[in-house]
Parts: structure tokens; C-alpha cells; sequence
């Protein structure tokens, strides 16, 4: 069944309702027309006399009720659901909707103007995980649903799926109960008490034996790259990480550098030092000794060590200027072919020679502004090599590390359609910028040892009558549903755009089901699910009531971005603009009930607006003429890449008044105290020359501290004597032996733990280089280029009433 999908987003001039996908959405789920069930037998009896939360709807005047930003982090809505199944739900940081109040029409969702879709955060890093060993994994004989908490059990020996409502019959060794040690209770197993379950996966989901760990890392060694200094950071993090890569006895190694030329590293065990084999040819790469590259980490780690202390002293007195990117990676893919596994690359300028090579496409002088921006690859020769990559299960991660324009809108498909990671690091020098060298290390370190998976593949399902239609993030779609992943992290996160296909009217819930097959690290094959179940409405008002503002905002920017590339950034911030007119207007239009003056919005999407001006404030979309344009391109990269909390911490940043920290409201971690101050709005109306003001723009914070702020904290805090001795460029707070300093440093220590970067801490003053940066990120502040958010309320209150 091949349909073609419209997704509510608006046209620049007129707000019409424009096709943004036209793809075919192939329903993948059949299965016998068993009567639509209700997911869980008491799901159905529990859905009646549920009384609805009318906070959601509460109907705010945003030109009069200006401060509406919560003093606490916003939090997802709860689905309208009896309790005792959400407390079974999916946690909304793994799995979240944008609406958690499904409509149950394609009509009604189009009447509301909101985009449905899913935000996930699939392979996060989490405290407690229930993993099941057991020779059969139970699953829907139709669709293939694993069995969850949101199954109907007829009986003990039947059970109904809860997304193509099948009846399967319940395996003879499901009936034990490994942990409560009882026969005959299937429905109290973990699979069926737990959204979130990893599987021990038999030999059947292996389609040959598990790969092991390897990882090979790509050097630029040209004289731009040795100047800045990078491969000495590099090179120690590696040596002193080197036992804590995730992985076991199996866990392999390689190195390549390149400049002109391609060196490779020999690191066979008996040599009594490393062996550099030169490929000049860069125009037919080949492998010289294949086998001898990629060696076992614990066999020739001494070999590995020797090498890592020497690489650095190896190019200082080159200078060849050229890179030959392209052929370094073609040598990559083919070392790593056999096995599959991670390359990393570091490079410090445009690629200049052999296959892939690059034209500037930024005069040096000439910013990125809106008009004509080059956001699409120059060439396809990144995007044909990443694909490659990803049928061999290798992804390429790069770390850009650049003062001049290197085209990351061609280099960044490399790591995009493999699945890998993007970093970047303007400007990168160990001299002139001290700070990235801090941030890199930390970055670096958090890379080589968080969790890993290889050769996974991603597939998410939901209720027969929803469908999938358009996927955001890193990923190769190897067919309709099915995305390749050849390496999965912890830190990557996806988005998913949905429609209603065929009316929902017989059912009270549907759910979706994300399974993420890979190898961990250690060679275990692994299933990790996660079930998230949501009520179906047919009122628009119960729409409005569940959305989800931050996910809607975060799957928007992921639209954004693509309609950037394929039409062009202008396009795309007129159509943010047109999402908040549309929404705003159908609510005001079709479920307030007693219409009055100025700019009404249901206090579930009251910080819309808010969250569409800030991201038309951020880099990626920001009609500001001197953004440069690699960084503009690498925070589009984030957007499709950042699982939605970091997202909306770079879009929307936190304030917080640091002068005067209490231990009242603190949470107590470990052994610290950690305070919690609220949460203030972003314009300089917040700010006061008495105070100290921290913001956390995720990937960098600033210490503003005011004219007039108290001596206390100076001295206490700060370690200076006085306001005017506080240095110009300080980015580190002293460790001080008094309760202030020990707060604010537990509160910023307790910040940056929460993310996998490192944001820089820049600590300014009044006249300070940095206040722009700063300033900048005053969202609700006009700028010169752009409106105040009380000026964007007016325009969008004028454009309703056309």
C-alpha cells in the first residue's frame, strides 16, 4: 500500500500546506484482522473515567504574559494514561512523541498543524538495564513485535500483539519466570514488565560470527596539521586511554598518516620498533602487508605505545602542505573492509590532492549569509565512500580541527551516511587557543571509552494504522523501516516524522517499538527495546492538550535542516515561522471558545514560539551574515545528530543567578550537595550589576559577573581581591576552602557531568572580548538581525490576522 504523505509545513508566502516528503510509506506490518485490541487487557477498562488535565489548555495572552518560562528544567508531558501502565511506560529521554495525545484521524492531525513525529535517544548510557537470556526471545509470528508490557494476555498459553493485534501463542519455556522462579506467569516475566529490555541474542540473529573491536585512527601529518599542535594531544589522550577502548581480547588496532602520501604502520609483534611503509601512488591506493596493520591491542601494545610517543616528533620539520584526505580514507575502507569497525580521522584543512579533493567555496573574507549559501556537498565522492563503509560495517567518525574553511558540508558525508560522528574544533592551535586543547582532551577521552556497538542495525514499528514515513540522523535506510548503523553510541540521537494512515477509531491506544540489533563490544549479540505506549483521541482540543513542545521544536529543526539543503535557508526559516502561525491559528480558530484580543496560545505550546525564535537565532539557521560558514554546517550537523536534551540546551540555553547559591532545594549526589537555582529568562532585563549570572549554552558556558557584584563572591568565589582585578581572559574558577566557591564549583562540575562534551567555561566582565558571544544568546534581546521575542510575538500575531 503506497500512499503519499503531507506533512503540515507551511509555505513561505502563504501558509499553505505543502508535500515536504513524498515518499512512499509502505505499511510493514500484516497480519490477520484480529478485532482491534486495546494493547493491555486493563488498558482498555482503565481508559475510561480518566479526567483530563486542563493546565494543558489553559489559554495565555503571550503579549501580556511575558514571563512564561519555568524556574525548573522543562519536562515531557505525561501521556493521559492510567497510572499503573505509564508507570510501565518507555522514560521519555529514551523515547518520546510529539504528541502524547494521538489523533485519530489523518484529518484531525492536519487540522492541528503540529508534526507527528518520534525523538530517540536509543543506545543511552543507562543505570539500570534488564537483560534476559533466554533461547527463545518472544515475538509476534506477523509483524515481529517483540512481547512487551503493552500486550494482551487471553489466557496463559495466548497473547494478543499490541501493534498488528495478532493472536500468537505463548512458548512452552515462557511460562517459567527466571526471576520469581514460578511456572505459570507469563505476564509477570521482565519482558512483559519492562519498556526498556536488552536480549542476549541467539546464533539466529547473526548473519556471521560476531566482529571484534577494531579501531583505526587517520592522522592529517601535513605541515598546517603539525603546526597546530593537535597530534600531541591526540597522541597522549590515546596512549593514556589505551587499556580503557571498549573491548576484550579480540580488540585490534591501526594507524594510518597521510599527507602527499599515504604512511602506513607496521606493528607486528617482533619488530623492536614500528615500521613506516610510504604509498606515494595516492591515484591506486593499495594495502601493503595487510595483515600486519591492524594488530591486537595486547599482543604488540608496546609497539602501539612506542608509536604514539614518537608520532608526534615524526612530521614537526615537514613541509608538505598538501592533504590527500580522499586516498587516506579509500586506504582506510579497504584495511578495514575484511572486519568492519571504527575509523577516526582527524584532519586541519581542505583536502588538496587525489580523489575527493575540494575548491574553496567561502571567499576568506566573505561570511556565510543567507542568500546562496553552498550548504550542499560539492561533490558525492564522501557520500558513495560512506556507503561503502556502511555495507563492510565501518563508520568513519572526523574531527575537524580548522581555522580556515575546509567544506564540512562535503567532508561531513563521510560520517553521516556511515553512521559516525561529527567534532569540531575551530581554529584548533595548543598556543593561541589553550581552551580547545582542554575541551578536545576531554572530549577525546570521553570517545575512546564510552560504550560501543558494531554492526547494528535499527528498525522501529508502530500501531497498524500509523506510519514512517521520513528518518533524521546518521544512518544508512537500507530499506523502508530498516536503518544500518555500522557503529551505534551513546550520545547519538535520532528523529522520525509519522502520519495516521487509516483511521484509529476502534483502537484507545497505540504504541511504537524501537529494537536496536548490534555486537557489543565483548562479541555478545544484543537486542535493546524500547516500547512506548500513548493514548488516541478524537477531540482537537486533546491534540493541543498533549503536545509535546520541546520534541515538536526538536523535530522541526530536523525538518529545517533538509529543507535548508534541498530549497534553501531562507525557505527553511519561513517555514519554523509558518509552523508557530498555523498551530496558533488552527487552536485560536477551532478550540477556543471565547475568542479574545492579543496572541493566544494552550499553555502546553506556550513556549513555542519562544523555542522557534531561538532556533532561528541558532547558527545553523541565523540570517547573520558572518557566520562562518564550516560552523554553520556543523551545528546542522548537531541538530540532526544531538538527542533532543542537548538539542534544546544549544537552541535555548540556561540562566541561573550564581551570586547567592543556597543549599535549599539541593540534590544530594554522592557525597556532594549540589544547589538548584532557578532558571531565569534569557534578556539582559535579567541580568544586575549586583550579581553573578551563569549561562549553560550546552557546549559553553559563560560567567557573566556584574559591575557591582558583591564582594563576597569575588573573593570567595572568584579569588580576587576586588572587581578590577579580576582577569580579562580567566576561564577557570580557583578551588577555594569556602563554602561559595565549593557550591558553584559542585553546580558547574554537576552541569558538565550531565553531557557527553565538554563545554568551555569563559568567565567575563563587563568589557570583556566574549560579551558578544554572551549577548548572543540572549534569545528574548533583539539583535541586529533579528527581533526581540516581543517583536516576533507581534509578527506572528500580525501574519494570523491577515
Amino acid at each position: 500500500k503506497v500512499t503519499a504523505d503531507y506533512m503540515i509545513w507551511g509555505n513561505c508566502n502563504c501558509h499553505k500546506h505543502m508535500p515536504i516528503a513524498k515518499l512512499p510509506n509502505f505499511v510493514h506490518m500484516t497480519g490477520d484482522a484480529a478485532t482491534p485490541g486495546m494493547g493491555a487487557n486493563t488498558l482498555a477498562a482503565s481508559m475510561g473515567g480518566l479526567s483530563l488535565q486542563p493546565e494543558g489548555l489553559r489559554p495565555i495572552n503571550l503579549l501580556q504574559d511575558r514571563n512564561i518560562l519555568p524556574a525548573t528544567p522543562l519536562q515531557a508531558p505525561i501521556p493521559n494514561l492510567h497510572q499503573d501502565i505509564q508507570k510501565l511506560n518507555c522514560n521519555p529521554e529514551l523515547f518520546r512523541c510529539t504528541l502524547t495525545n494521538i489523533p485519530q484521524t489523518q484529518a484531525l492531525l492536519n487540522k492541528a498543524k503540529l508534526p507527528l513525529g518520534l525523538l530517540l535517544h536509543p543506545f543511552k548510557d543507562l543505570s539500570q538495564l534488564p537483560v534476559v537470556t533466554s533461547s527463545t526471545i518472544v515475538r509476534c509470528r506477523s509483524c515481529r513485535t517483540y512481547i512487551n508490557p503493552f500486550v494482551s494476555f487471553l489466557d496463559q498459553r495466548r497473547w494478543k500483539c499490541n501493534l498488528c493485534y495478532r493472536v500468537n501463542d505463548v512458548p512452552e519455556e515462557f511460562m517459567y519466570n527466571p526471576v520469581t522462579r514460578v511456572y505459570g506467569e507469563p505476564h509477570k516475566r521482565p519482558e512483559v514488565q519492562n519498556a526498556t529490555i536488552e536480549f542476549m541474542a541467539p546464533s539466529e540473529y547473526m548473519l556471521r560470527p560476531p566482529q571484534p573491536p577494531v579501531y583505526l585512527f587517520v592522522f592529517d601529518v601535513s605541515h598546517n596539521a603539525i603546526e597546530t599542535g593537535y597530534l600531541d594531544t591526540v597522541c597522549k589522550t590515546l596512549l593514556d586511554n589505551l587499556d580503557l577502548l571498549p573491548g576484550n581480547t579480540r580488540t585490534k588496532i591501526g594507524f594510518i598518516t597521510f599527507d602527499s602520501t599515504i604512511h602506513f604502520y607496521s606493528l607486528q609483534e617482533g619488530l623492536s620498533q614500528p615500521q613506516m611503509l610510504i604509498i606515494s601512488d595516492i591515484e591506486d591506493v593499495f594495502i601493503p602487508m595487510p595483515e600486519n596493520l591492524l594488530v591486537n591491542l595486547n599482543e604488540s601494545k608496546e609497539l602501539i605505545q612506542d608509536l604514539l610517543r614518537t608520532l608526534p616528533q615524526m612530521f614537526i620539520k615537514s613541509l608538505e602542505t598538501q592533504s590527500a584526505l580522499g586516498p587516506a580514507l579509500q586506504a582506510a575502507f579497504k584495511l578495514m573492509s575484511p572486519t568492519g569497525g571504527r575509523i577516526t580521522v582527524f584532519q586541519t584543512q581542505l583536502p588538496s590532492l587525489g580523489a575527493g579533493a575540494l575548491k574553496p567555496r567561502e571567499e576568506p573574507n566573505q561570511k556565510a549569509s543567507t542568500k546562496d549559501v553552498p550548504l550542499t556537498p560539492s561533490t558525492d565522492f564522501y557520500k558513495k565512500l560512506a556507503l561503502d563503509c556502511s555495507g563492510q560495517q565501518v563508520a568513519v567518525d572526523l574531527f575537524l580541527l580548522s581555522g580556515q574553511y575546509s567544506d564540512l558540508a562535503s567532508l561531513g558525508c563521510i560520517s553521516r551516511y556511515s553512521a559516525g560522528s561529527v567534532h569540531y574544533y575551530q581554529a584548533y592551535h595548543h598556543q593561541h587557543n589553550p581552551l580547545l586543547v582542554e575541551k578536545l582532551q576531554k572530549e577525546l577521552k570521553r570517545y575512546l571509552t564510552r560504550k560501543i556497538g558494531f554492526e547494528a542495525v535499527m528498525r522501529i514499528r508502530c500501531t497498524k494504522g500509523l506510519s514512517i514515513h521520513t528518518f533524521h540522523g546518521n544512518f544508512f535506510v537500507r530499506s523502508t523501516d530498516l536503518l544500518s548503523l555500522p557503529n551505534v553510541n551513546p550520545d547519538a540521537g535520532y528523529a522520525v516524522q509519522m502520519s495516521v494512515e487509516e483511521s484509529l477509531t476502534d483502537m484507545q491506544v497505540v504504541c511504537f517499538q524501537s529494537a536496536l540489533l548490534y555486537t557489543s563490544s565483548k562479541g555478545e549479540r544484543r537486542i535493546r527495546v524500547h516500547t512506548l505506549c500513548l493514548p488516541v483521541v478524537n477531540q482537537l482540543s486533546d491534540v493541543y492538550l498533549g503536545a509535546d513542545v520541546q520534541a515538536i521544536t526538536g523535530l522541526l529543526a530536523n525538518m529545517a535542516v533538509d529543507r535548508s539543503i534541498s530549497a534553501s535557508l531562507s525557505d527553511a526559516r519561513d517555514a519554523l515561522v509558518n509552523a508557530v502561525i498555523d498551530s496558533l491559528s488552527a487552536y485560536r480558530s477551532s478550540v477556543l471558545t471565547i475568542q479574545q484580543p492579543g496572541l493566544m496560545a494552550p499553555a502546553s505550546l506556550r513556549l513555542f514560539p519562544l523555542f522557534i525564535l531561538a532556533l532561528l537565532k541558532q547558527k545553523a539557521f541565523q540570517s547573520k551574515t558572518n557566520t562562518r560558514l564550516d560552523e554553520r554546517i556543523f551545528t546542522m550537523c548537531q541538530v540532526k545528530s544531538q538527542p533532543l536534551v542537548y538539542l534544546m540546551l544549544i537552541t535555548h540555553p540556561n540562566l541561573y543567578r550564581i551570586d547567592n547559591l543556597t543549599d535549599e532545594g539541593a540534590l544530594n549526589i554522592g557525597d556532594r550537595t549540589v544547589p538548584q537555582p532557578p532558571i531565569l529568562q534569557l534578556s539582559v532585563e535579567k541580568l544586575n550589576r549586583d550579581g553573578a549570572f551563569l549561562m549553560d549554552a550546552g557546549s559553553v558556558m559563560f560567567l557573566w559577573v556584574g559591575k557591582n557584584c558583591g564582594q563576597n563572591f569575588i573573593s570567595q568565589v572568584l579569588g580576587a581581591p576586588n572587581y578590577a582585578s579580576i582577569p580579562h581572559n580567566m576561564t577557570h574558577l580557583p578551588e577555594l576552602n569556602t563554602a561559595e566557591s565549593s557550591r558553584v564549583l559542585a553546580f558547574i562540575f554537576w552541569l558538565r557531568e550531565q553531557r557527553p562534551f565538554f563545554p568551555i567555561l569563559y568567565i567575563l566582565k563587563d568589557e570583556s572580548p566574549w560579551k558578544p558571544s554572551f549577548l548572543q544568546n540572549m534569545i528574548e534581546d533583539r539583535t541586529e538581525s533579528a527581533l526581540s521575542y516581543y517583536e516576533f510575538l507581534l509578527h506572528i500575531q500580525q501574519k494570523m490576522n491577515k
